[in-house]
């Protein structure tokens, strides 16, 4: 730091808040750390009785606070986002759409490596509401070194490390299996399950067709609710290994590339995954009718916003896919489906 006159200081950086105190009226301070001080500035400073002031000296090697913010911010920043000003330091990223929210984590970490870089996001992978916070980003130092800054933009390389889909309402077919279901033995007690939770992207089921433990009838339904218009077809029940549940076959045989049969997740282990001529057919285990939470809710977000469901993602969501079954469910504010 540097003793200066106060006409002399203009264009150099504060490193400390100055306190304006008016007897009964105000204390606080009356420029913050990290101020630029400009000409405008110079008469309240000796106002306060401040003809001299330290200052940190200009450093062409070196980037204010701000400007490195607003850099980081930029690296953050990806469609459907915005930044809010920089406030001590930091920037913000909001979403400016509700969303499918993700992150690019290799190189969220390559730059949190940098060192003085600092970037925090929310979890990725999970669906978001317009205006909710992103993620902040900061620089440690009041200065920070003009190559660490440069080796951000480098990792940057004008691709956003955020991304936020727009969720995209679904003509949504449902295939109810099961013997004792369409014999009328019992009521269907899992297609309101799943309209409830459709609803929550603003979608529809435009079809619907209850099913008798046979392959061919089920897999005539998928391909009937193809031709009546679905973009997404669901089908519920019949998912085990017993030789009597149908669904996976009659959906191979439908014409699907299954994509995985199985899920490291619990509960949802049984659950399916394909695609027909890019619409998403899903084959939900039992548990979707009963728990609160299951694989599901985690792949939802994927389906209505377009985001392909690969081997890899699936496989990935062993690690935090064991639900701890709550006695009050708290997701997605819990470890369940975290680990992709």
């Amino acid at each position: 730091m540097k003793k200066i006159r106060v006409e002399d200081a203009i264009g150099h950086i504060l490193p400390h808040d100055m306190t304006k105190i008016v007897k009964g009226e105000f204390k606080g301070p009356a420029f913050k750390k990290g101020h630029i001080i400009k000409e405008e500035d110079i008469p309240k400073l000796l106002d306060m009785g401040k003809e001299h002031i330290y200052v940190i000296e200009k450093d062409e090697n070196k980037i204010h606070e701000v400007e490195a913010a607003k850099i980081l911010g930029d690296i953050c920043l990806g469609d459907n986002m915005y930044l809010t000003d920089v406030s001590e330091g930091k920037i913000g990223v909001k979403a400016a759409i509700d969303g499918f929210f993700q992150v690019d984590k290799d190189r969220l970490f390559n730059l949190n490596m940098i060192d003085e870089v600092a970037i925090s996001t929310r979890m990725g992978n999970l669906p978001v509401n317009k205006d909710d916070t992103l993620a902040g980003a900061r620089v440690i130092p009041l200065l920070i070194d003009r190559d660490r800054m440069q080796k951000a933009k480098e990792l940057w390389n004008n691709r956003p490390i955020l991304s936020l889909k727009p969720f995209i309402e679904k003509k949504v077919g449902v295939i109810t299996t099961g013997s004792e279901v369409f014999h009328k033995r019992i009521k269907d007690q899992f297609t309101p399950v799943v309209i409830k939770k459709i609803e929550q992207y603003n979608s529809d089921v435009v079809f619907h067709k209850i099913c008798d433990d046979d392959l061919d009838q089920i897999k005539s339904g998928i391909l009937e609710a193809i031709d009546f218009g679905c973009d997404f077809i669901i089908c519920t029940g019949g998912m085990s290994v017993d030789p009597d549940d149908m669904t996976p076959g009659a959906i191979k045989e439908s014409g699907a590339k299954i994509i995985s049969y199985g899920s490291p997740m619990l509960p949802g282990s049984m659950f399916l995954v394909s695609y027909l001529n890019n619409i998403p057919i899903l084959g939900l285990p039992g548990c979707v009718m009963y728990m609160k939470t299951t694989v599901f809710d985690v792949i939802l977000p994927y389906i209505f916003s377009d985001t392909e469901v690969t081997k890899e993602i699936i496989a990935s969501l062993g690690y935090g896919g064991y639900c701890l079954n709550c006695e009050t469910c708290h997701y997605p504010n819990c470890q369940y489906g975290k680990g992709i």
